[in-house]
């Protein structure tokens, strides 16, 4: 594997609080405001306690590279651009996508309690993070959420179905359910085998990313990571072949051309930015006149999923947010592991953005064995 190069320094594990707090001084030093800063750092944070490194603070350099080349616009908010009552369009303005995104879901999620069902159109927001994130903020106020994302601003990552040139990106889908009795099921997932970021972690780390997922520059299959971060560069492909890219399709197709009026096609801007467009759908079940039939449908489904026997080399049988929630109660436990190569870029991005050596230094390690 050719991974990276230089010297792994040690892996270090950070507690919640302290990484949060670091986490926001970042971005406070680049201009955003507290409230702002707190909110992407608690959202990337949490992105890190479920399980998603790939969405959590690994994505801090990049952000830092972004601000200081004016592609994201630290103190901006939404604006409604059209708003049809049942149909709204937002724009973002190339801000923070954790703020945007989640002022544009309390604004589907309050319409929804309104009338019922909204279809919410956000464009032009920084990177959103951990879609999911939206999804369970849609099912805390008891809202079922459907969420299609694109991902342009930069050049495409993903090869379609049967090929090996790059067309699209990891181009994620969301579906969230409320459950009264219970945590939501959360189905949150890239429509790449997997997400980029999840190779750009293995990158770091030199380890082999799995089975099916990448092809070289020949279109042949590979396990290195390297592929899409070094010359000559291969692709992801899509996860579970023709029926994976037929939902990236639509993803680029109704987040991106409906909801952003911008797709990956060439005519498109391609810089180094990191945008996204999302098409949400918000409903309330109160609205269907069986809210109670329904959950009560939701439960014992729920249910009779978990009580299936597991198969050989499973330990039990989990529902779609599951694993997040396992993953959160044991890194609240235990620290955020973070890899020693994202943490040295983690802290090189802190000192572009103004942080000192200092002030670095005293981030409050929690050791993996205390």
């Amino acid at each position: 594997m050719t991974g990276n190069s230089n010297p792994t320094p040690p892996d270090i594990t950070i507690d919640r609080a302290a990484l949060i707090n670091f986490v926001s001084q970042i971005f406070r030093h680049q201009a955003a405001d507290e409230a702002t800063a707190q909110t992407v750092a608690e959202h990337l944070v949490e992105a890190n306690l479920k399980g998603h490194d790939s969405h959590g603070v690994g994505m801090i350099p990049a952000y830092v590279q972004n601000l200081q080349a004016d592609l994201l616009q630290p103190q901006a908010g939404t604006q409604v651009l059209r708003d049809n009552g049942a149909v709204v369009m937002i724009d973002g303005q190339f801000g923070f996508g954790q703020r945007v995104g989640k002022e544009a879901t309390d604004f589907a999620i309050q319409r929804a309690k309104e009338i019922g069902l909204v279809c919410v159109g956000l464009r032009n927001a920084h990177h959103l993070g951990r879609i999911g994130t939206y999804g369970e903020q849609c099912a805390a106020a008891g809202m079922i959420s459907m969420h299609y994302v694109n991902v342009v601003g930069h050049p495409p990552a993903v090869s379609p179905f049967g090929s090996r040139d790059a067309r699209m990106t990891t181009n994620p889908f969301c579906a969230v359910v409320p459950r009264q009795d219970g945590p939501p099921v959360v189905l949150d997932m890239a429509t790449s085998t997997v997400a980029l970021g999840k190779v750009r972690v293995a990158y770091h780390k030199g380890t082999p990313v799995i089975d099916g997922a990448l092809l070289d520059h020949q279109g042949l299959p590979t396990n290195d990571a390297a592929v899409m971060f070094e010359e000559p560069k291969g692709t992801l492909g899509p996860f579970g072949g023709h029926k994976g890219y037929g939902l990236a399709v639509l993803c680029e197709l109704l987040g991106g051309a409906l909801a952003g009026e911008w797709t990956m096609q060439p005519d498109n801007p391609r810089s180094h930015n990191i945008v996204n467009n999302m098409l949400m759908f918000v409903l309330n079940p109160e609205a269907t006149g069986n809210a109670e039939g329904f959950q009560n449908e939701v439960s014992a489904m729920v249910d009779y999923l978990h009580s299936a026997t597991p198969a050989a080399g499973s330990d039990r049988v989990r529902v779609p947010g599951d694993p997040e929630r396992e993953s959160r109660e044991k890194r609240m436990r235990n620290g955020i592991p973070i890899d020693g190569s994202s943490w040295r870029s983690i802290t090189k991005a802190a000192m572009a953005a103004g942080l000192t050596e200092t002030e670095i230094a005293a981030v409050a390690l929690k050791s993996p064995s205390s």
